[in-house]
């Protein structure tokens, strides 16, 4: 007999389901689904996790459920990874086999993520009991506890969609939490750390892991969809993540953090204090974070960064084209990219770019300034991608008119354009490749130049990168050439 008292955790990111993720080799742990499950132990519920990262199927779960026999089966999904954002339709597919597996056995199913919120009506049908709308710890928790006291009215729990008389019935909304410290840290006791570790060291050298220290975005970029925390912003305070910090390094000696938050340290005074607890209490480690170019323009607030270990922002820098910028509700412009960036360079910052292709109205000569904003800026990484229509957003009524029967990717390489718009799939895939080539063609470039200017004092990855040019000049001449193929077949 299932217990009522007695839950089992996962999430549904198979990073083996995701080609590109698996080859770079540097998995995050599902933060979200700590979280979720250190707060019910909190509360006395007796919790299980089994980690589906390194899974092969979604199978593997039946052995475990088996074991256990857990009351509630919770699939959980990472609300701070954009990866689980994206809804990627192979992940979707294998948590609707894990709704069947775990109804089939007897468990009371119950699922939260950025997907489920979208399509919950799916979900519901593939064999989920429950789905939870929005930040998910309090819904939970007031769920389970209906149930276990036999309870069958669950239309006053906010924050829940379920069959009532065999049709979708959703409840009212929940308010997100305000107070981010009344959480209990992440249970990280649960997890099993060492293939993480073991794959970043593989991959990058050096062992990065997740801390979320916000909830939330108060920016309204028309293309980014909030399903789970909404258009609020809530922060821990710097004190309780510098407990987690030290807790980690404790833990797990991990040499690299990323901030997982949308927009890292948006609270005023909070990065200050937070360097200076940073130093008060003697940690030593690196960290990436991402913020918006018009956050990144005030020098003592990008010293404090750089003071605390910060080498590596990420900025959603999207196009080179303010037109496109201002169509998108951006709210940033062009000189704001170019101040932060300088900024953040002159203070041993890595300043990185998100870039968007395909968003509606954007030409080839919004291409083109985009590209030029590129090269002569030189982030430190691009990451590349066209526009992604995701439900909720005013992006997607914009352009559902116009979207194909495909509405999610299957991986997060498969770069395909999903509505109607200037130029082909094919041109925007080939556009994703140009674009990267140029780019370190650039790079390489840059560093020819400063060997030469300074021929004594050579640096062996200044080196490497210059060299670099004799690959990178005939791939982009050759990948250009491709480009003006598909533009010209249209």
């Amino acid at each position: 007999m299932n217990q009522l008292n007695n839950i089992l955790f996962t999430h549904s990111y198979f990073l083996r389901f995701d080609p590109k993720q698996w080859a770079m080799g540097q998995p995050y742990a599902p933060l979200g689904t700590l979280y979720a499950a250190s707060n019910m132990r909190m509360n006395g519920y007796e919790v299980s996790f089994f980690d589906n990262m390194f899974s092969h199927t979604a199978e593997e779960i039946i052995p475990v459920i088996e074991q256990i026999k857990p009351g509630f089966f919770v699939i959980y999904d990472d609300g701070f990874n954009y990866l689980t954002k994206m809804c990627l339709t192979n992940m979707r597919e294998a948590a609707f086999k894990m709704c069947k597996l775990a109804k089939d056995r007897g468990c009371t199913v119950i699922v939260s993520s950025s997907d489920s919120t979208d399509r919950y009506k799916e979900y519901l049908l593939e064999g989920a009991n429950f789905v939870i709308i929005g930040e998910a710890e309090q819904t939970l928790l007031e769920l389970t506890s209906a149930i276990k006291n036999r309870e069958e009215d669950f239309s006053q729990i906010p924050g829940l969609a379920y069959l009532k008389n065999d049709a979708a019935f959703k409840t009212v909304a929940r308010p997100v939490l305000k107070n981010l410290d009344a959480l209990p840290l992440p249970a990280w006791d649960l997890i099993d750390i060492t293939p993480y570790k073991e794959s970043w060291v593989k991959h990058a050298g050096y062992f990065s892991m997740n801390i979320g220290t916000t909830r939330g975005c108060p920016f309204k970029c028309n293309w980014c969809a909030k399903p789970i925390y909404g258009n609020r912003y809530n922060s821990r305070s710097p004190e309780n993540v510098i407990t987690e910090l030290k807790l980690l390094k404790n833990m797990f000696n991990m040499d690299h953090i990323w901030f997982c938050d949308d927009i890292f340290g948006l609270k005023p005074g909070w990065v200050n204090e937070f360097a200076k607890l940073v130093k008060q209490e003697g940690l030593r480690f690196r960290y990436k974070l991402q913020s918006r170019a018009d956050l990144l323009l005030d020098d003592e607030n990008v010293s404090a960064l750089a003071a605390s270990g910060c080498d590596n922002v990420w900025i959603g820098a999207e196009s080179g084209s303010q037109k496109i910028l201002d169509a998108m509700d951006k709210g940033t412009t062009i000189h704001q990219i170019s101040a932060a960036t300088q900024l953040m360079k002159s203070h041993g910052i890595k300043p990185s770019f998100f870039i968007q292709f395909g968003y509606p109205g954007e030409t080839k000569d919004d291409i083109a300034l985009t590209i030029n904003m590129i090269n002569d800026l030189l982030p430190y990484e691009i990451g590349i991608s066209v526009s992604y229509p995701l439900p909720g957003t005013l992006f997607y009524e914009k352009v559902k008119a116009n979207m194909q029967q495909k509405t999610n990717w299957t991986d997060s390489d498969e770069m395909a354009l999903m509505f109607s718009n200037t130029f082909s799939p094919a041109y925007y895939k080939q556009l994703h490749k140009y674009v990267h080539q140029n780019y370190h063609a650039h790079l390489a470039k840059y560093n020819l130049i400063k060997l030469f200017k300074n021929p004594l004092n050579p640096n062996i990855k200044r080196i490497r990168k210059a060299v670099s040019l004799i690959y990178h000049a005939p791939a982009t001449l050759i990948a250009g050439f491709k480009l003006s193929k598909l533009e010209k077949a249209l």
